[in-house]
C-alpha cells in the first residue's frame, strides 16, 4: 500500500480558500514574495561583479567567489578586477575571451563618478544607471535593491523576537496572573512610557549604532504590543471547556498552554504578522532618515529619502525611495488586510 499524502486542517483550507478570495491581497503577496526571491538573489541581478568570465579557455564566477586580482586576466593592478572595464576590453581585443554582466553592474557602494560633473547624475540608459544616481555617484537602483533586502530582514528578524518574547510573556501572563501579571503589567507600562527616539539618539550619541545594536534596543521596547493581546486571548481561553477537561486529565500547565491555548489563538499571531513587519520596516526608515540609525555606506531607504529632501533638485532620488516604499507597504498592508479577513474569528471558529 502507498502511503497518503497528509491532508491540510479542513479550517486551514478554508482559510486559504478565503485568503485566495481576496485578490488585492492574494496578488501583493505573490508579488512581494517575487520582490523577496529575486532580493535574496541581488547579486545576480545587481553587482558589479560579473557572473561569468571566460579568459583564456578558463571560467571564472566572481559574483559569490573572493575578489579576482586584475593580473589574474592580464591587467596591469593587483587589486580586484574592474569587471566593466575588463568587458570592454575583451570586445576591443577579439579574441574570443567575454564578460557576462549583470542587468545592472553597479553595486550599492561604488561610486561611478564622471569627470567634470558632479553627482547625483541623472537616469541614463547609456551608463546603465537606470533611476539616475545619489549624490555620491551611487546608482539607485543598486541602493534600492540592498537596501530593501536589509529592511525586510531587519523586520522580520525584529517580529522574530517581539513574537516570541510577547507570545510567552503573555500567555503566562493571563494563564497564571496574579502577582506575576501585575508584576509584568507595571514592567510593561514603564516600557511603554519612556520615549523610544529620546533612547535610539542616546544610543546613537555613544556609540555608532549598527544592525544589532538597534534590533537590541527596538525589541527591548517593541515585545510590549503582543504581549497585550497574548494576555487577553489567553485569559479567554484558559476558561473554555476544552482546557478545563485538559486540566481535569491531568494535563501540566505547560502542556495546557503550548497544546491548546497558543494553537487557538493563532489567528491572533497571524493577522499582527503582516503588520508587523510594515511598521519596522517604516521604523528602520524613519530613524536613518532622522540620521541615528544605520551608519553610511549602508543602503538603507531612510537616508536616500534624506537625499532626496536635500537634493530637490534631483526628484529622481526622492520619487523612486518614495514609490518603492509605497508600494511595499502597500502590498504588506493589502496581504495584512487579506489575512486578518481570512482568519477572522468570526467566520471559523475552532477549538483544539
Amino acid at each position: 500500500m502507498t502511503a497518503k499524502a497528509p491532508l491540510l486542517n479542513p479550517l486551514t483550507l478554508k482559510q486559504w480558500q478565503r485568503f485566495k478570495s481576496i485578490r488585492r491581497g492574494y496578488w501583493s503577496a505573490v508579488a512581494l514574495g517575487a520582490a523577496l526571491l529575486l532580493s535574496a538573489g541581488a547579486e545576480l541581478l545587481v553587482n558589479s561583479r560579473a557572473l561569468i568570465v571566460s579568459y583564456q579557455g578558463e571560467w571564472y564566477f566572481p559574483t559569490y567567489a573572493d575578489y579576482i586580482p586584475g593580473r589574474t586576466f592580464g591587467l596591469d593592478y593587483d587589486y580586484e578586477t574592474n569587471y566593466r572595464e575588463l568587458k570592454g576590453a575583451f570586445s576591443a581585443g577579439g579574441v574570443g575571451d567575454w564578460v557576462l554582466m549583470p542587468p545592472v553592474p553597479y553595486d550599492a557602494f561604488e561610486n561611478d563618478l564622471k569627470s567634470g560633473v558632479y553627482p547625483p547624475y541623472p537616469p541614463s540608459v547609456a551608463d546603465r544607471h537606470y533611476l539616475g544616481t545619489d549624490s555620491t555617484g551611487r546608482d539607485m537602483v543598486a541602493r534600492l535593491v540592498y537596501g530593501f533586502r536589509l529592511a525586510f530582514a531587519f523586520a522580520a528578524i525584529l517580529l522574530g523576537c517581539n513574537f516570541v518574547i510577547g507570545i510567552a510573556v503573555g500567555c503566562a501572563m493571563g494563564f497564571w496572573g496574579g502577582a506575576f501579571d501585575l508584576l509584568f503589567q507595571r514592567l510593561i507600562e514603564i516600557l511603554n512610557n519612556v520615549p523610544f527616539l529620546y533612547v535610539i539618539m542616546i544610543v546613537a550619541s555613544v556609540i555608532v549604532p549598527g544592525f544589532w545594536t538597534l534590533m537590541g534596543v527596538m525589541v527591548f521596547f517593541g515585545w510590549t504590543a503582543m504581549t497585550w493581546y497574548m494576555r487577553t486571548s489567553t485569559y479567554k481561553e484558559k476558561s473554555r471547556e476544552y482546557v478545563l477537561a485538559a486540566r481535569a486529565l491531568g494535563a501540566s500547565s505547560k502542556r495546557m498552554v503550548a497544546s491548546h491555548i497558543i494553537p487557538n489563538t493563532i489567528s491572533v499571531i497571524v493577522t499582527f504578522i503582516p503588520f508587523s513587519i510594515a511598521s519596522g520596516i517604516a521604523a528602520l526608515t524613519a530613524i536613518d532618515y532622522l540620521g541615528f540609525g544605520l551608519p553610511p555606506p549602508t543602503p538603507s531607504w531612510g537616508e536616500l529619502l534624506r537625499q532626496g529632501t536635500q537634493h530637490l533638485e534631483s526628484p529622481w532620488i526622492v520619487t523612486s525611495v518614495v514609490v518603492a516604499m509605497g508600494l511595499v507597504l502597500l502590498m504588506v498592508t493589502y496581504v495584512g488586510e487579506a489575512v486578518r479577513e481570512a482568519f477572522d474569528p468570526k467566520k471559523f471558529t475552532y477549538y483544539e
